[in-house]
C-alpha cells in the first residue's frame, strides 16, 4: 500500500489579499486527489497567528468561505525552524504534539505569502513547498525589479517609472504624462489582485492614485496604458517549464479590477482558448517560459500579456502564486491544455517534493579541517 503525502494547505494571511486566499483553498481542497494525499488546513489570521483547523472547515463554509474567521476556528501553532525530521509545526497547549507534513502548499496570496517571506520561513523549517522559491517569489512580486530584469533580458514591456514614498513630491501628473502619455496606471509594487491599482487621466486623480497605492507599499509605479487584448497564459514545471493554451480576458469595466478577477464575473468575458493564430499562441508560449525562467521561477505562475492591435506582444507581469477560485484563469487554463484541476494540485504538489530532494543534495556548511 501506498503511503499518502500528507500535504498541508496554507491559507488566509495578513495581506489585503486575505479573503481571496479562503476562497482558492477551498477549490484546492476540494481539488485534491484524497487516494494519494491526507489534508491538513492550516490558517493564518488577519494578525499573522498560525491556527490548526478543522478538517470540514470547508464544507461548513461552502457558500462564504471568505467569511471565515479563522482566528476563532483552531488550535494556535508554533514553528521550530531547523530539524531533519519534517515534523516542525507544533501545537502551543501541547508541544509535544507535532504536525508532521511532507509538503505545504502555500495559498498566500499577496504581501507576507507571495513575497519570499513565507518560503524563507518553510525553507528554515525544512519544508518542501509547492511554487516559487525565495528569489523567485521576491522578485515576482516586486513589479519595479522584475520589470527592469525582463528589461534587461529583452523582453517587451512597458514603459514605466518608479516612486518611493520618500520622493513622492517630486513627481505630478504633467512630468508623468510627458514621459508615459497622459493616461496611465498606478500600482503599488507589491501587491497584487488589483490592489490599490487605479487609472488615472488628470492631475487630481493622480493625487488620489498616489496616496491610495502609498496606503498599500512604499514604492510604486507609474505604468503607461497599453491598448490591447489582454492575453494570460499559465506554466508549469521546474527546469523545464511548460506552457498552456492562452486565455483572454474580455473586460466590460475599465480595467481588470479584484471583484472581476475573483468574486463576480459580470465585470468581465473570459475567452478560453483565446481566440488566436497558431503562430500568435506558440509566440506567447515561448514568452511566458522565458519570462519564467528569468525571473527564476519555480512550479507554478501565471503570465499576463497584452497584444497589441499589430500583433506586438507586450509582458505585463507574472503571479507566483495564481488564484485557485472558480473563476481564476490558471487552473482553467491546464484544463484546457489537457491536465485536470485534480491532476494540477498532484503535478505540483510532485514538483514541490522533487525541487525538495535536488536542494538536499546541495552542500551548505563547509569544514575547513578537510580543506589541504
Amino acid at each position: 500500500m501506498i503511503k499518502k503525502i500528507n500535504l498541508g494547505i496554507l491559507f488566509g494571511g495578513k495581506s489585503a489579499e486575505h479573503e481571496i486566499s479562503l476562497r482558492s483553498a477551498k477549490n484546492i481542497v476540494e481539488a485534491v486527489d484524497t487516494s494519494r494525499h491526507t489534508i491538513t488546513l492550516i490558517g493564518i489570521d488577519k494578525t499573522g497567528i498560525w491556527h490548526l483547523c478543522p478538517p470540514d472547515l470547508f464544507e461548513t463554509h461552502t457558500g462564504e468561505p471568505d467569511s471565515i474567521d479563522i482566528k476563532n476556528l483552531g488550535n494556535i501553532l508554533f514553528l521550530r525552524p531547523g530539524g531533519d525530521d519534517g515534523m516542525n509545526i507544533r501545537l502551543e497547549d501541547n508541544p509535544a504534539e507535532t504536525i508532521p507534513l511532507d509538503v505545504v502548499f502555500p495559498i498566500l496570496h499577496g504581501t507576507f505569502g507571495e513575497d519570499g517571506t513565507i518560503q524563507g520561513l518553510l525553507k528554515l523549517m525544512n519544508l518542501p513547498f509547492v511554487g516559487a522559491g525565495v528569489t523567485g517569489s521576491a522578485i515576482g512580486m516586486d513589479k519595479d525589479v522584475m520589470k527592469r530584469l525582463l528589461k534587461e533580458s529583452n523582453i517587451p514591456i512597458a514603459r514605466f517609472l518608479c516612486l518611493h514614498k520618500s520622493e513622492i513630491d517630486s513627481l505630478t501628473y504633467e512630468k508623468a504624462a510627458g514621459i508615459l502619455g497622459s493616461v496611465f496606471f498606478i500600482k503599488p509594487v507589491n501587491c497584487g489582485s488589483s490592489v490599490g491599482v487605479n487609472k488615472v487621466t488628470n492631475a487630481q486623480e493622480f493625487k488620489e492614485a498616489v496616496r491610495e497605492a502609498f496606503t498599500y507599499d512604499t514604492k510604486i509605479i507609474i505604468e503607461e496604458m497599453i491598448f490591447g487584448r489582454e492575453i494570460e497564459c499559465s506554466v508549469l514545471g521546474n527546469n523545464d517549464p511548460i506552457a498552456s493554451v492562452p486565455g483572454e480576458i474580455i473586460l466590460n469595466d475599465m480595467f481588470y479590477t479584484y471583484k472581476a478577477k475573483y468574486i463576480d464575473s459580470d465585470g468581465v468575458t473570459l475567452e478560453l482558448p483565446a481566440k488566436l493564430s497558431p503562430g500568435l499562441i506558440e509566440k506567447i508560449k515561448e514568452y511566458a517560459i522565458r519570462t519564467f525562467k528569468v525571473l527564476c521561477c519555480e512550479g507554478m505562475a501565471r503570465v499576463d500579456f497584452f497584444l497589441k492591435e499589430n500583433n506586438e506582444i507586450i509582458i505585463n507581469e507574472i503571479n507566483t502564486i495564481p488564484g485557485f477560485t472558480p473563476i481564476s484563469m490558471y487552473p482553467q487554463l491546464w484544463e484546457l491544455t489537457d491536465i485536470s484541476y485534480t491532476q494540477l494540485i498532484s503535478e505540483l504538489v510532485r514538483l514541490a517534493l522533487l525541487r525538495y530532494e535536488e536542494e538536499r543534495k546541495i552542500e551548505t556548511s563547509f569544514d575547513r579541517k578537510e580543506q589541504p
